[in-house]
C-alpha cells in the first residue's frame, strides 16, 4: 500500500509540475500578446474577433478533470487573492490612450460595446440634427439665392431698359444740337446788338448834350457881341466844330469817398487769348472790359454781372500787324484806342466794329494811350522816347513832349485836368502842362526802369512801379520824393492802378500775384490765380471788384463773393 502510494504521489507530483508549466506557458503567452498589443500604439480602441476562453476558467476545469481538488482549492484561494491582481497588472495597457483593454469576461466586454453604442447613438443624433440644421440652412439660403436671382434679373431688365432709354434720349438730343447752336448764335448776336445799340445810345445822347451845349454857348455869345459884329459872324456855321480843338480850362472833380474792397476771392475765370494778354480796360460806364493780346487783336468781354459765372465776348477786333501793347476807352464809352508794336494808335468804333482812324507819327512800338476828358485829345507814348498828343478832330498830332532819355512805357492825363503823366526806362516820372506842351516837374526816385504809373481819382496821390517790384506812392502837391515805398519784388511790378475811392493800390506783379496795397498804411495782402506773370489790373466802377490778366491768357475776375471758380473761354 505504501509503495502504492508513493507511486501515486509521484505521479501527482509529475501531473502538477506538468499543469505548473502549462499554467506558466498560457501566462507567459497572454502576457506577451498583450504587451505586444500594448507597444503596437494603436489610436483607435480595437474589438478582439476571437476571445480565447477565460484562463481561470480553463485551469478549473482542467483541474476539475484530473481529479485535482486540493490543487482547486489552493489554486481558487491564491487566484482570488493574488493572482488576479498581479494578471491585471500585467494584462492593462501602459498608456491608456492606446484604447487597448484586456477583456476579462463576456459581460465586461458587453458592457464595453454597449456603452459604446450609446456613444455612437448620442453621436449619431448630435449629428442628425447638425445636418438637418445644416439643411434646413441650406434650404433658407436657396430661398434667398432664388429671390436675388429674381431680383438681380429684374434690375438687369430696368439696367437695360434704361440703357435703351438713354440711348434713344441721347438720339433725341443730338437732333435738337443743332437748332440749340443756332438758338446759342442767334442769342449771342443778340447779346452783341444790344449791347452795341446801348453803345450807340449813349454816344448819340452825349453827341447831343454837347450840341446842345454848344449851341447855348454860341447864343449867350451872339447876345453879347455888339451889333456890328453880327454880319461878319453869320457868315460863319454856328454848330460846325473848328478843324483843330483846343484844350479846355478845366477843372479836377473830387469823387465821394466809395468804402475800399474787402476780402476779394476768385469768383471767375475768362480764357480771353490763347496768346498772353497785355493791357485790360474798363468801359467808364458798363461792365464791359476789353483786352489786348500778342495774337494781333483785341476783344471785348461783358462781365458776369451778380450771381451769374460766365463771361460772355461781346465783340473782336483785328487790324494792326504786330502785338497790341494797350488799350483805353473813349470817356464816352462808344470809341476803344488801341497801341501796338507796329508803331500805329488806332481808333476803333465800338458800334461799328471797326477802324475809324489809324494814327501814324511814332517811329518806334507804341506803350500806352489815354483819353483827356473832354473826348477831343490823347495821349500816347512810344519806344521812340516821346509823348505825342492827338486831335481826334483833325487826326493829327499837334504836340510832340521830348524830355525823357529812354522809352516812355505809359501816359496818363490827370481826371478832369490838362496835366499829363508819363514814366519812363531812364527811371523818371513827369508832369506835363498839356496845353502849354512843357514839362512841369520830373520826379526822381526810381532805381530801376518804371513800367508803369497811375493818379488817382481825386488826382492828389499818384503812383509808379518799375522792373525790380518797387511801388512808390507821390502827393502831387510836393511832387519832390516819394511819400511812401512798398517793395512787391524781386520781380517787376507791370502795372498799377488806384480803386474809385483812392484808398487801395492793385500791382499787377511778374511773380503771379495781385498785390493790393492799402495807401494809407501801406498794408499789402495778395491774390493768387495766374499761373504767369499778371500784367494788368483794373477796379471796377464801385472798387468790390478786382479783375487781372496776365501771361496765360486768362482775365481772373475776384469779387467779394465767395463762390465756385467757373472758367470760360
Amino acid at each position: 500500500m505504501s509503495a502504492q502510494r508513493k507511486a501515486a504521489d509521484e505521479e501527482n507530483k509529475e501531473v502538477f509540475s506538468e499543469e505548473e508549466e502549462d499554467l506558466e506557458e498560457a501566462l507567459r503567452e497572454a502576457a506577451t500578446t498583450t504587451a505586444a498589443r500594448t507597444k503596437s500604439g494603436l489610436s483607435k480602441q480595437q474589438v478582439i474577433s476571437k476571445i480565447p476562453e477565460v484562463v481561470d476558467d480553463f485551469l478549473r476545469n482542467f483541474l476539475r478533470r484530473s481529479g485535482l481538488s486540493r490543487t482547486l482549492n489552493s489554486f481558487e484561494a491564491e487566484w482570488y487573492s493574488s493572482a488576479q491582481t498581479l494578471l491585471t497588472e500585467t494584462l492593462m495597457p501602459a498608456t491608456p490612450t492606446t484604447g487597448i483593454f484586456f477583456i476579462p469576461d463576456a459581460l465586461t466586454h458587453r458592457q464595453l460595446l454597449h456603452s459604446e453604442l450609446e456613444r455612437i447613438r448620442r453621436e449619431t443624433h448630435q449629428l442628425r440634427q447638425e445636418v438637418l440644421a445644416a439643411g434646413e440652412s441650406m434650404v433658407r439660403m436657396q430661398r434667398e439665392r432664388d429671390f436675388h436671382r429674381l431680383q438681380y434679373q429684374q434690375v438687369a431688365k430696368d439696367k437695360n431698359r434704361l440703357i435703351e432709354d438713354f440711348k434713344q434720349l441721347k438720339k433725341h438730343l443730338e437732333s435738337y444740337e443743332p437748332a440749340l447752336r443756332q438758338l446759342d448764335d442767334k442769342y449771342q448776336a443778340a447779346l452783341r446788338q444790344k449791347m452795341l445799340i446801348s453803345l450807340e445810345k449813349d454816344r448819340v445822347q452825349n453827341n447831343s448834350e454837347a450840341r446842345l451845349n454848344h449851341e447855348k454857348t454860341q447864343i449867350k455869345k451872339e447876345r453879347s457881341i455888339t451889333r456890328s459884329d453880327n454880319t461878319d459872324k453869320a457868315k460863319s456855321p454856328k454848330t460846325r466844330r473848328p478843324k483843330s480843338s483846343q484844350f479846355p480850362i478845366c477843372s479836377r472833380r473830387v469823387s465821394p469817398n466809395l468804402d475800399p474792397p474787402r476780402s476779394l476771392s476768385l469768383s471767375c475765370s475768362i480764357r480771353a487769348h490763347k496768346l498772353p494778354i497785355s493791357c485790360i480796360s474798363l468801359h467808364p460806364r458798363k461792365l464791359i472790359l476789353s483786352s489786348t493780346s500778342d495774337d494781333h487783336s483785341w476783344r471785348l468781354w461783358v462781365l458776369p454781372a451778380d450771381g451769374e459765372k460766365v463771361g460772355q465776348m461781346l465783340l473782336t477786333g483785328e487790324g494792326h500787324s504786330d502785338w497790341l501793347s494797350g488799350c483805353s476807352f473813349h470817356p464816352d464809352g462808344s470809341k476803344l484806342a488801341t497801341t501796338s508794336g507796329d508803331t500805329t494808335v488806332r481808333l476803333w468804333d465800338l458800334c461799328q466794329g471797326c477802324c475809324v482812324s489809324t494814327l501814324s507819327s511814332h517811329s518806334q512800338p507804341t506803350w500806352g494811350c489815354s483819353f483827356h476828358s473832354c473826348d477831343h485829345f490823347m495821349a500816347s507814348c512810344s519806344a521812340d522816347r516821346t509823348v505825342k498828343l492827338w486831335d481826334l478832330n483833325s487826326q493829327c498830332c499837334c504836340l510832340t513832349l521830348r524830355r525823357h532819355t529812354a522809352s516812355v512805357n505809359s501816359v496818363c492825363f490827370l481826371p478832369f485836368s490838362n496835366l499829363l503823366l508819363s514814366c519812363s526806362a531812364d527811371k523818371t516820372l513827369a508832369l506835363w502842362d498839356a496845353r502849354l506842351g512843357v514839362c512841369t516837374t520830373t520826379l526822381s526816385g526810381h532805381l530801376h526802369p518804371c513800367n508803369h504809373a497811375a493818379f488817382s481819382l481825386a488826382g492828389d496821390i499818384m503812383a509808379s512801379c518799375d522792373s525790380h517790384g518797387v511801388v512808390n506812392l507821390w502827393d502831387i502837391r510836393r511832387p519832390v520824393s516819394a511819400v511812401a515805398t512798398v517793395d512787391a519784388g524781386p520781380l517787376g511790378a507791370n502795372h498799377v492802378v488806384f480803386s474809385p475811392s483812392g484808398q487801395t493800390l492793385a500791382v499787377a506783379s511778374s511773380d503771379r500775384l495781385v498785390r493790393l496795397v492799402e495807401v494809407d498804411s501801406c498794408a499789402v495782402s495778395s491774390l493768387s490765380g495766374h499761373s504767369d506773370c499778371v500784367q494788368s489790373v483794373t477796379f471796377d466802377h464801385s472798387g468790390d471788384t478786382v479783375m487781372s490778366a496776365g501771361s496765360d491768357g486768362l482775365i481772373n475776375v475776384w469779387s467779394e463773393h465767395k463762390e465756385a471758380v467757373t472758367e470760360t473761354s
